[in-house]
């Protein structure tokens, strides 16, 4: 196991903090290394990809689980017992020629087993298929005593542990159960709208008839036109919907995997590194009036429909030096004219947001801290180094918190203590929870003490 000291941040490279990072290679590595633990506790960490410090832990120890990256076979089920350091980008390149697919599929393969249920992670088609933890069917769990347990659904560990950013141990494998897919295309559908009533209402009007659905808001766009956005839905493409020269891309991880880079239209380097409002309102433009008004039927790879966010891998470098803060939130249906005037907002303000998806979730989860909940989500980026961003997202907190909506934890980097509190009425439960467990606080991160979790 190699040890050193190193200084961190999340994906948005806001807040570095410094510590000792273990990078184990079996579970025995890694109990030594909760067992030999400072009084600043540990926090398991994977690629990366948290915009936040929920894998910091500033003067304390970080387990580094990427060294952990077996899967194991398939079995008449569809079930697979993975460790927790597999990306799941390769997950869907090893599973996809067998037929199979990740039972949740997020916005980016970039991100661990480990990290998507402790993150609880949802995806395109919550409505239908929830997050990502409702579809393991047993993790094994690092505790604070170096002991690993076997934990199964429907317990208080499991529901906790799933959201739970790492809080109650050290999730060292999983067993999924999988889905069955045809090809490793996707039928893709693509439509215009022009204001944010119109996403809205083309969002519902299809039912759940296409299984997956996002759509990208242009939040630069004011007046008449604010909230316009573009609207992509898909369903797993069937053989008979494949075009003759297709051959073997039916179950290819070349055509399925999201290795490759594609680059998003009109989305060259800005000069200076940041994103101001000029630059963003241009993209902004360029992308809307590039998107067709309707199109259906076209085929995409699967990586390259559901891991658009990694067609641009350096895209956090864009904000500049003090890197990016992504907002996510969740209102109920019935509270749109909250998100209403959240979009109005921000497109008041001239914020240089390009990246913004807006997404529909269904049931909640069971995890005491998992963030979908019935509702309207939309999650966006922003320059850290605006003036005023802190008080202005402040204020967005008690309007959200208000409507009875909730900020993802897992991608927060700035949150008051008292907001999340508001907003996580399970938050008591889990603290409880977590106490019995875990009296010395043997789990710690930059994200827990900063929020009181």
């Amino acid at each position: 196991m190699s040890v050193d000291t190193v200084s961190l941040t999340g994906w948005g490279r806001t807040a570095p903090t410094t510590a000792v990072r273990f990078r184990p290679r079996t579970h025995e590595e890694a109990a030594a290394a909760v067992r030999g633990r400072g009084p600043r506790g540990v926090i398991a960490r994977g690629l990366g990809r948290s915009p936040g410090d929920a894998a910091q832990n500033a003067g304390g120890s970080v387990l580094d689980l990427t060294g952990l990256a077996r899967i194991g076979g398939v079995d008449a089920a569809g079930a697979v017992r993975c460790d927790a350091g597999v990306s799941l980008e390769r997950l869907l390149r090893v599973l996809l020629p067998l037929g199979w697919l990740p039972p949740v599929v997020p916005g980016t393969g970039r991100v661990t087993v480990g990290g998507a249920i402790a993150s609880d992670l949802p995806g395109l088609d919550h409505r239908r298929s929830g997050s990502f933890a409702r579809h393991v069917s047993a993790l094994e769990l690092l505790t604070a005593d170096g002991e690993v347990r076997t934990v199964l659904p429907g317990t208080a560990l499991f529901d906790a542990t799933a959201g739970g950013l790492g809080l109650t141990g050290v999730v060292l494998g999983a067993t999924l159960r999988l889905r069955r897919v045809p090809t490793a295309l996707m039928s893709v559908s693509t439509e215009r709208a022009e204001d944010l009533d119109d996403l809205l209402a083309r969002f519902t009007a299809g039912g759940d008839r296409l299984p997956y659905a996002s759509a990208w808001i242009d939040l630069m766009a004011r007046g008449r036109a604010a909230g316009r956005g573009i609207l992509t839905r898909g369903e797993h493409a069937t053989p008979d919907m494949r075009p003759a020269h297709a051959g073997r891309t039916l179950l290819s991880p070349r055509s399925g995997g999201a290795r490759g880079r594609f680059r998003l239209p009109g989305c060259p380097p800005v000069p200076g590194g940041l994103f101001g409002p000029a630059p963003a309102a241009l993209y902004n433009e360029v992308r809307y009036r590039g998107a067709p008004r309707a199109r259906t039927g076209e085929l995409r790879p699967v990586g390259a429909f559901f891991h658009v966010a990694d067609a641009y891998p350096d895209a956090n470098l864009l904000y500049g030096r003090g890197g990016l803060v992504r907002y996510r939130f969740t209102v109920g249906y019935g509270q749109e004219e909250t998100l209403h005037r959240v979009v109005r907002r921000i497109a008041g303000r001239r914020s240089p947001a390009v990246r913004a998806v807006l997404q529909r979730f269904g049931a909640a989860d069971p995890g005491g801290l998992s963030f979908a909940a019935p509702g309207w989500s939309l999650a966006l980026d922003l320059p850290a180094a605006l003036p005023g961003l802190a008080r202005f997202l402040d204020d967005v907190d008690e309007e959200v918190a208000a409507a009875g909506g909730r900020v993802c934890l897992a991608k927060d980097s700035r949150m008051r203590p008292e907001a999340a509190a508001a907003m996580y009425p399970g938050l008591a439960g889990f603290q409880e929870l977590r106490a019995r467990l875990d009296p010395t606080e043997a789990f710690r991160s930059d994200l827990s003490r900063r929020l009181g979790l």
